[in-house]
C-alpha cells in the first residue's frame, strides 16, 4: 500500500526534526514544502507531503504514523 503524511509544525527546528524522524522512517519526500503565516497565532507554520510504501492494505484504521 501507498501511505501519504503531511507533516506541518511551526517554522522552527521542531519542523525539520519531524521531517527528518519521518526520512529515517523510510518516508520519502513528496513534492516541496509550503509556508504560511498563521495570523492567528502570529507564527510562521512549515508543511511537508510525505509517502511510503508498506505492506498491508490501507484501511481508514491504518497509524501511519506507526509505519
Amino acid at each position: 500500500m501507498k501511505l501519504y503524511r503531511l507533516l506541518t509544525e511551526d517554522d522552527t527546528s521542531a519542523f525539520c526534526h519531524k521531517v527528518t524522524l519521518a526520512l529515517n522512517k523510510g518516508w520519502v519526500l513528496h513534492g516541496s514544502p509550503t509556508y504560511a503565516y498563521d495570523e492567528k497565532r502570529g507564527v510562521m507554520r512549515c508543511a511537508q507531503a510525505v509517502v511510503k510504501e508498506a505492506e498491508g492494505t490501507y484501511t481508514p484504521d491504518t497509524k501511519l504514523g506507526e509505519h
